[in-house]
């Protein structure tokens, strides 16, 4: 029930913190205005997963007096799995104890309180048969949530199981001894490898025979709709020039389906940037299937809903869209800081195109602003800031794209910076190498390389491959360039229903691997209502680092799984006890506690996030072909 009446709040950014609470929050937020409610067999079958937990709750008249008998049940379901006369596996008694800790969280009146909802009561009353007496609507999703948590505290996850129950099993191999059993070994992992390069081959890339002689026919129709020639393809100028910015350029050039065509016609109508350069969009293939370029077109033609969000808050985007609180992260105009040794440039507010779910969307005027550019001024001052903070070593130049800016003015800016003692590491955080490759010309790659001095100062570019479909032989060939320099080039993935497919990110580390990109960041997708399309649990980042990035060599799994938390900065989500959950809303969404970097350094209070219910995200795969059943373990990663 939601607790106290609590009124649906405006939308808006994250809570300001009250020092009377405990932790700081998303905004309450709305409900789905549709969920898929749920049939008295949905919630008959939920209660079939551990009838002790249905009879407690019956039996007991009060709330509190079921609550404590909830708690009672979960300690002798936590004595049983250290009996030893179990004969559980291990690892489904290291479930059991996960889901009972979970199960704790959720029904405790600290978390009821902090998040003005109880399952528990809800529970209850479905218990009880008093459904009618639940005055908020409550989802599949909910009863799902509550199914699999039931099964995993009497250890029927299924996960161990055969024939349904869990059992202690033992792999042949180690019943085995010496070359017998390295060789049934290798043949088990030979049958892993063989599916993890299976599903792999799904997808293509964009160093593909077959993707390159299609890109090279895009690329000839573009330039004759232009009325160019191949020696202003490769001038990234006439890219910068010849941006795409409405629907009937962007319709005469590839089909879009007539919800792309409307998207994009209210976006430019009502200021939402928008934009897409030729050569990005010759990545895209011509008939709006989005059987292969699903995520490059996602990341530039915005769904309905997203246009809509933002037309209705257009002029107070700056409040509403600031999801990840740098207002009150800035100590100086262009500067972001969250941490003790690295803080973040922005001199430069937009890009050569925009991408749909960047955080940083509220800020843009439009693609290619003229207004983009700090004032000389401006960046003077913050560079004098940056001296006056010996702390900070490392700067992240970012924005809007620093790289679409003049070598004259990048020039500059690097001259200043890496003349401060204190600084021994410059990074560039771009997607130019991913949509405007040729921009790193021979001019450009030799001023970069007068300021990377080893030894004294690193300079590193940080860019946003999102798919493999990205990874071009022109993308390869910029890299290549930035190598033989010797500058690093580190990838910074978003991770979306646009890449969360099985082993769809695996093929992505894969393929950027090949070019000498080195995977650093998996960024869990964050927004609010106008990014919905593209946001996926925790749950699923969670289960993909454990079940796919980790069959994959050290090499190609560099990179960190990480929830930046509004205002504080990145949660690493492998760390288990960084994060927690302490609710499940009605709409079947989890509500995680994560605590903050500064964690046994600091009194920083936690941060509560409200996710993505793992049914709807289920949902989404489905429809777009997956078996569920490939996914059935998501419900245990918390």
């Amino acid at each position: 029930m939601i607790l106290n009446e609590i009124q649906p709040k405006k939308y808006s950014s994250t809570r300001v913190f009250d020092l009377t609470d405990d932790v700081f929050q998303d905004e309450f937020p709305l409900l789905a205005n549709s969920i898929d409610v749920p049939t008295d067999r949905d919630i008959i079958k939920m209660w079939g997963a551990d009838p002790e937990v249905l009879k407690i709750l019956k039996e007991n008249e009060y709330l509190e007096d079921a609550r404590e008998s909830l708690y009672q049940y979960l300690n002798i379901c936590e004595m049983e799995v250290f009996s030893s006369d179990s004969d559980l596996h291990p690892l489904e008694k290291s479930n059991i104890r996960e889901c009972i800790r979970i199960f704790r969280s959720i029904i405790g009146p600290i978390n009821e309180k902090r998040t003005q909802f109880s399952a528990l009561d809800v529970l209850w009353r479905l218990a009880k048969g008093e459904r009618d007496k639940i005055d908020i609507d409550i989802s599949v999703g909910f009863i799902l949530e509550f199914e699999h948590l039931f099964r995993g505290v009497i250890g029927e996850s299924g996960i161990y199981s055969i024939n349904g129950k869990s059992r202690k099993l033992v792999p042949d191999f180690l019943r085995m001894e010496g070359r017998e059993a390295a060789i049934e070994r290798s043949r088990v992992l030979d049958e892993m490898a063989k599916m993890v390069d299976d599903t792999i081959k799904k997808y293509p890339t964009g160093l593909d025979k077959k993707i390159i002689k299609k890109r090279k026919n895009n690329k000839n129709r573009i330039l004759e709709y232009f009325n160019a020639d191949e020696d202003q393809w490769y001038n990234y100028r006439w890219h910068i020039k010849n941006v795409i910015r409405d629907e009937k350029t962007l319709s005469d050039l590839i089909n879009l389906t007539p919800d792309e065509k409307e998207a994009v016609s209210i976006a430019r109508k009502n200021r939402i940037p928008f934009g897409i350069t030729p050569y990005y969009l010759s990545l895209m293939d011509y008939e709006p299937t989005r059987e292969f370029d699903h995520a490059i077109r996602a990341q530039v033609i915005p769904p309905m809903n997203y246009v809509l969000t933002m037309k209705k808050y257009r002029d107070e985007k700056e409040e509403v869209m600031d999801f990840m609180g740098e207002h009150d992260t800035s100590p100086e105009d262009l500067i972001t800081r969250r941490y003790p040794k690295i803080a973040i440039l922005k001199p430069y507010d937009t890009c050569s195109q925009i991408c749909v779910y960047c955080q940083r969307n509220w800020e843009i005027e439009e693609v290619l602003s003229p207004h983009a550019l700090a004032s000389q001024n401006k960046i003077d001052t913050t560079i004098e800031w940056f001296k006056e903070h010996p702390g900070i070593s490392d700067i992240l130049i970012t924005g809007g794209d620093p790289c679409v800016m003049s070598d004259k003015l990048i020039h500059r800016l690097l001259e200043k910076i890496s003349a401060i003692d204190h600084i021994t590491r410059i990074r560039i955080g771009t997607r130019t190498p991913v949509v405007l490759p040729f921009r790193f010309t021979e001019d450009f790659i030799k001023m970069i390389s007068k300021y990377h001095i080893p030894g004294k100062v690193e300079i590193c570019f940080v860019t946003h491959f999102e798919h493999p479909y990205e990874v071009t032989p022109e993308a390869m060939q910029t890299v290549e360039k930035l190598k033989n320099i010797g500058i690093g080039v580190y990838n910074q993935e978003v991770f979306t229903v646009e890449n969360s497919r099985r082993f769809e990110s695996a093929a992505l580390r894969e393929t950027l691997r090949q070019i000498g990109v080195e995977p650093y960041y998996n960024f869990n997708a964050k927004g609010k209502e106008e990014t919905k399309n593209y946001r996926v649990p925790i749950a699923r980042i969670l289960q993909e680092r454990k079940e796919e990035a980790r069959l994959l060599p050290g090499m190609s799994r560099t990179d960190e799984p990480v929830f930046n938390v509004p205002r504080l900065g990145k949660n690493h989500l492998r760390a288990w006890q960084d994060h927690r959950v302490v609710m499940i809303m009605p709409d079947g969404r989890r509500v995680y506690e994560f605590h903050p970097w500064e964690k046994y350094l600091a009194p920083i209070p936690p941060y509560n996030h409200y996710d993505v219910p793992i049914y709807d995200y289920l949902k989404k795969m489905k429809k777009r072909g997956e078996n569920i059943e490939d996914y059935k373990t998501i419900w245990y990663y918390y």
